[in-house]
């Protein structure tokens, strides 16, 4: 069931003023947005605390992930929670923090307006160990644009990581196919392409012709 409380329903107004001019798309009656790129989403969500109030998260999700859920792959702003006690208090602060998501969301679009935007963006992480994923996306980039040394080198750092659950060996297991995949840009490509028409469809979000660029 939807969450009818004041603060929920104001929360939801700020952003659909905010963000649906943008373009973006509600998730359901949650208080998640979606601005669709096809093979990434920005994802917006305004945080529910847990007493009455908003924060307010704004990322990516690159959807070669292949998940039936939405997530934030890449993060670039995060609010703390701000409380609701009247109606009055609350309804500017949940309108600064829709500006605040749709100044972030442009910003995105901006900052990843082609693949080889975010190949440099992926590319130019520092290294942090224990975090697989930035090898995994990093390395799918990598070999996308073209750069399969690159790519190489970002898979084997997933490889190498010890595998202490199992979404880490299932992880793994894919940066293996992607190492001897990556000097083939088609054939990623292709890989690409199946996993992020699979991650629409959990997401239930609309299928169509894809590309990746």
């Amino acid at each position: 069931m939807a969450d009818r409380s004041p603060a929920s329903r104001i929360v939801a107004s700020a952003a659909r003023e905010s963000l649906k001019p943008l373009g973006l798309a509600r998730h359901g009656r949650s208080r998640l947005w979606i601005d669709d790129h096809g093979w990434w989403l920005g994802v917006v969500e305004f945080t529910p605390p847990r007493t009455a109030g908003s924060g307010l998260h704004v990322g990516v999700m690159w959807l070669w992930h292949d998940v039936d859920h939405l997530a934030f792959h890449t993060d670039v702003l995060q609010v703390g929670s701000e409380p609701f006690r009247t109606e009055d208090q609350f309804t500017p602060l949940a309108v600064e923090l829709g500006r605040q998501a749709a100044v972030n969301v442009t910003a995105l679009r901006e900052r990843f307006a082609t693949l080889p935007d975010v190949a440099r963006h992926l590319i130019s992480r520092p290294v942090r160990r224990g975090f697989i994923w930035d090898g995994f996306d990093a390395g799918i980039a990598a070999a996308l644009v073209g750069d399969p040394e690159t790519a190489r080198d970002h898979f084997d750092r997933v490889i190498r990581e010890d595998p202490l659950a199992p979404w880490m060996v299932q992880a793994q297991a894919k940066a293996y196919e992607l190492h001897a995949l990556a000097p083939d840009r088609d054939a990623v490509t292709a890989w690409v392409t199946r996993a992020v028409d699979s991650c629409r469809n959990k997401l239930g979000l609309d299928l169509g012709p894809l590309t990746i660029s």
